[in-house]
């Protein structure tokens, strides 16, 4: 095994987001809408960067742009929702991926037992506490408790949506 100081010359400098994104796209993962708020001030927002970190506690993590609309709602909220959507849901992925993303009212949604708006034709979701935030450089690392879930049964099992190569699509073993 080469040790990781002869493997890496240090002369390489930091990378480009954008190469980064690129190399990332080359994975796939789930399409997850996060959800927080409440009345007025509930929003959401597409994110690939989605991860469980830990079984006992039940930990999950994500990340958010500090620039994206939907921090200071989690902030304020105390929690957020990860709902992973079916490939019928792609139309509201897209709505909630822009700048100008979709409003709660606009997607059909119900109030998790936290007042949490949880999109209702999800595959599945988590309903979060958040328990803290750091610093990640142009984004915001969030860890949250999972306070509350749903999965389907088996009878309600549909194909996810996934990220891979830059867009979203249908699982190739669907």
């Amino acid at each position: 095994m080469i040790p990781v100081s002869q493997a890496i010359p240090e002369q390489l400098g930091p990378v480009d987001g954008r190469a980064l994104r690129t190399v990332c796209g080359h994975f796939a993962t789930g399409v997850t809408v996060i959800t927080s708020g409440s009345g007025d001030n509930a929003t959401g927002a597409t994110v690939n960067s989605f991860t469980s970190v830990s079984l006992d506690p039940a930990l999950v993590l994500i990340c958010l742009h500090d620039n994206s609309r939907l921090l200071p709602v989690v902030q304020e909220s105390g929690g957020f929702v990860v709902n992973f959507l079916t490939q019928r849901q792609e139309p509201v992925a897209w709505a909630f991926a822009g700048r100008r993303t979709a409003r709660i009212e606009e997607v059909p949604h119900h109030r998790s037992v936290l007042d949490l708006p949880v999109l209702s034709e999800a595959l599945a979701h988590l309903e979060c506490r958040l328990v803290a935030e750091y610093d990640g450089g142009d984004h915001t690392i969030l860890l949250g408790e999972v306070v509350g879930l749903r999965a389907p049964s088996e009878a309600e099992q549909e194909d996810p949506l996934i990220f891979f190569q830059g867009s979203m699509r249908t699982p190739a073993w669907s």
